[in-house]
């Protein structure tokens, strides 16, 4: 078992600015400790020749060809909106930033 401590969760939820309850302290604190521990073991096994992944096996996008097709006139898209203005949505604001 890692040593990570129920004081080592408690300062890293203080870190992190998150309120966490005694229990949940105590909760946290073993599973991060087994989560610490399976990390160990694997960093135990991935020696020098055994490459860094982050998925087993390869993966591959698969990207389309941009096409132009048709698509919602503008005046359809801004039918059913509670308030438009120049052809675009109007929303309340939100971040008191200067209009």
């Amino acid at each position: 078992m890692s040593s990570l401590e129920r004081s080592d969760v408690a300062r890293l939820a203080a870190l992190a600015r998150i309120d966490m309850s005694d229990g949940d302290l105590d909760r946290l604190s073993g599973q991060l400790a087994v989560i610490v521990d399976a990390v160990a073991k694997v960093a135990e096994v991935a020696g020098e020749d055994v490459p860094a992944t982050s998925h087993p096996i390869p993966l591959s996008n698969v990207h389309r060809n941009d096409e132009v097709r048709p698509s919602l006139a503008q005046s359809a898209a801004l039918a059913a909106a509670p308030d438009a203005e120049d052809g675009r949505f109007r929303v309340p604001q939100i971040l008191g930033e200067d209009a």
